[in-house]
């Protein structure tokens, strides 16, 4: 009963930003960590942030200075600001949130995944 729905994905010219949404919805008790990830055609999947329900972040540090990650608690979303995207930036972008429904009872959600796609 519990979704991630990412949206703000989509084309961009080097050097742009994008913002994307994740909102998760459903039987929720409580969500601690959320974070994005990304995954290249040909490539594994890797870790781009995280943040924690204490809003403690992690970056990859290849997007360090560069991306933002935030979370709004009321609406249960995490944000990626991405500024200055370059053409290594393009991937599918995968929203992740590990949640408790009951006491004891978490897993680690992820969205549909959203492309970002940078190019000129």
């Amino acid at each position: 009963q519990v979704r991630l729905v990412e949206s703000g994905g989509g084309l961009v010219q080097p050097g742009g930003s994008l913002r994307l949404s994740c909102a998760a919805s459903g039987s929720i008790a409580t969500i601690t960590t959320m974070g994005w990830y990304r995954q290249a055609p040909g490539k594994e999947r890797e870790l781009v942030a995280t943040v924690t329900g204490s809003a403690s972040t992690n970056y990859a540090d290849v997007v360090k200075g560069r991306f933002t990650i935030s979370r709004d608690n009321a609406k249960n979303t995490v944000y990626l600001q991405m500024n200055s995207l370059k053409s290594e930036d393009t991937a599918a972008y995968y929203c992740n949130a590990r949640i408790f429904t009951s006491y004891a009872k978490w897993y680690d959600y992820w969205g549909q995944g959203t492309q970002v796609t940078v190019s000129s």
